[in-house]
């Protein structure tokens, strides 16, 4: 199972490098949000995908008897993916913002439509 989870995180990875060399500013963001996920699903992926066994140490020992899923990394990835929202969240104003004023998202034509005050 790990081994499909790191080809899926490879392709996710991909796409999202392929998203945000565009020129697009909504296309960048979908591929920031395609990368926070590709990361996500790899910190999750090196806690080991055990099932039936609860990642617990019995009194007197210093470590799981069996093999155990860790308990730390998918902490981390409930804490980047309310992380990773409020990012999400914050780009898609300012692009909201960017494109009210501006009135394009290609990033190249927003060089040229920025006001300029002299």
């Amino acid at each position: 199972m790990e081994v499909v989870l790191s080809c899926l995180v490879g392709v996710l990875s991909a796409a999202a490098i392929y998203l945000m060399l565009s020129r697009d500013l909504l296309r960048f963001l979908f591929g920031l949000i395609l990368i926070s996920n590709a990361a996500n699903l790899a910190i999750f992926t090196s806690g080991r995908l055990i099932t039936g066994n609860p990642p617990l140490i019995l009194e007197g020992q210093d470590f799981p008897v069996d093999e155990a899923a860790n308990a730390l990394p998918q902490a981390l990835v409930l804490t980047a993916i309310v992380i990773g929202f409020g990012l999400f969240a914050f780009a898609l104003t300012l692009t909201l913002k960017a494109y009210r004023r501006l009135g394009t998202l290609d990033t190249s034509e927003m060089r040229v439509a920025e006001p300029r005050e002299e």
